[in-house]
Parts: structure tokens; C-alpha cells; sequence
């Protein structure tokens, strides 16, 4: 399996502006601005039924057409955040979404700051086996919510489908000292070798910090 890419930054209104052409810009000033009334009038029905989404939820699916595959993510992001989409709102792009439209969902999390609310659906990507889901997955948002439990395992998913564990965000803080993921990769290491397969560098740098006693290392 290929090496999946860690996430890349996302980019600000002003880099976007910079980097988009003329009509790509003016779809993003209506798409922001349906977003910011959205926002303002969290309580005025605008859809015209219950089954029909907002304008702005529109304007996030159709991101990537108008503005580049390349910045759908920091888009969609910037009407998450504009929008200051709740939980109802997070939920429903990502069930509904595509797997990009789904991944800036999980890119956006720690943005919003749901609380432990939106945990669900880092819980969903991490049972998929999409590495760039699961690699969203892992970042600012589950390195603040995500119960050890599910964190260690959240961990050993990125070795077993190859995502780089720089996409998961506080790692040496997390790992540090902690006994019970060194168990873990210790167990995934040894089937590994067991099975004439070499121990990736990540996994024996990880299994040394979460050791007990591992002398400090920066944070990753």
C-alpha cells in the first residue's frame, strides 16, 4: 500500500484569494457571505423545507467544481468555521459527503470545537480503511478528545494502513510513557517479524517514546 500524504495546511481567506482566479473569488465572497447569514440567523427557516439544505451546505459541495480541487478543503473549511456549523450541520455533510467532502469535516473539527460531541465521526473514519480519512481523523481534534482507549487504537490504524503518524497530532505528548500502547506496537512488531516483514522506523521510534522511562523527545 502506498504511503498516504499527511494533511496539508489549510489555507487562510487572503492565501485563497491570492491563489484563485476572478470568478473562482466571486463564488467564495456569495458562498461566505450565505454562510455568514446562515450563522447570524441560526433560527429563520431558508431552505424552503425540511428536507432541503441551506445554501451554504450547497456551496460546500460544490467546492471543488468552482474552486479547485486542490483548495476544497480550505474552502469548505472557511464555510464550516463562517457558517459556525453545529453538530446537526457537521454530521450531515459527513454522512451525506463524498470522502473528500467528509475528510474537511474532520479537518475542520478542532476549529469548531464541538466538544466531545463530534467524536462519532472521527470514530466512523477510523473504521474505514480511506487513509486520507483516517489521517484527518487523527488530527488536532482527536489528539484534544479521543479517549485513550480508542487514541491507542487510533494509533496502531495508521501502522496497519500505512498512514505517516505525523498526521497524528500531539503524538509524543499522548504516547509518552504509555504503557499500555507500548504493549500494542510491541505485539504489532513482533507479528511483523514473525512474518519476515520489516518494523517500520515510525513504529520502533513510537514504541521507545511510549515505553515507560523513554527519556523526552519533542513533540511530534
Amino acid at each position: 500500500m502506498p504511503m498516504s500524504p499527511t494533511n496539508p495546511p489549510l489555507l487562510t481567506r487572503e492565501e485563497l484569494d491570492a491563489r484563485l482566479g476572478g470568478a473562482a473569488r466571486a463564488w467564495l465572497d456569495e458562498a461566505l457571505a450565505e454562510a455568514e447569514h446562515a450563522a447570524a440567523h441560526p433560527d429563520t427557516e431558508e431552505t424552503g423545507g425540511p428536507y432541503a439544505a441551506p445554501p451554504w451546505e450547497l456551496r460546500y459541495a460544490a467546492a471543488g467544481r468552482h474552486c479547485g480541487l486542490e483548495h476544497a478543503d480550505s474552502v469548505r473549511a472557511l464555510l464550516l468555521v463562517e457558517a459556525r456549523a453545529a453538530l446537526p450541520a457537521l454530521t450531515r455533510l459527513y454522512e451525506q459527503g463524498t470522502a473528500a467532502e467528509r475528510r474537511a469535516v474532520l479537518l475542520t473539527l478542532h476549529r469548531l470545537e464541538p466538544g466531545p460531541t463530534a467524536l462519532p465521526l472521527v470514530e466512523d473514519a477510523l473504521r474505514t480503511n480511506d487513509t486520507r480519512l483516517i489521517a484527518a481523523a487523527v488530527g488536532p481534534y482527536a489528539g484534544a478528545h479521543l479517549a485513550p482507549h480508542h487514541w491507542r487504537h487510533a494509533v496502531l490504524k495508521c501502522f496497519f494502513t500505512e498512514v505517516p503518524v505525523a498526521a497524528v497530532d500531539g503524538l509524543a505528548r499522548r504516547a509518552r510513557g504509555d504503557a499500555e500502547l507500548a504493549r500494542m506496537l510491541g505485539d504489532f512488531a513482533a507479528e511483523r517479524i514473525a512474518a519476515g516483514r520489516s518494523v517500520p522506523a515510525d513504529l520502533t521510534r513510537v514504541l521507545e517514546l511510549a515505553t515507560p522511562g523513554a527519556a523526552p523527545t519533542e513533540e511530534s
